[in-house]
């Protein structure tokens, strides 16, 4: 049989290298959400206008 006590990482040196391997990761972009949420509550209130003008005509 094989040895039992198996390094997961195969060698101990390649996975220290690995984990101390310095690259940069790339940040995922975010996006401002205040302008969606302006367009939204413009479109709200226009709706709501043309609503309110039309039951009260």
């Amino acid at each position: 049989m094989s040895d039992p006590q198996i390094d997961p990482a195969g060698n101990t040196q390649q996975f220290r290298a690995f984990a101390q391997r310095n690259e940069p990761e790339a940040a995922p972009e975010k996006r401002s959400l205040v302008v969606p949420i302006v367009i939204a509550s413009a479109v709200v209130v226009v709706i709501a206008a043309i609503a309110a003008y039309l039951l009260l005509m």
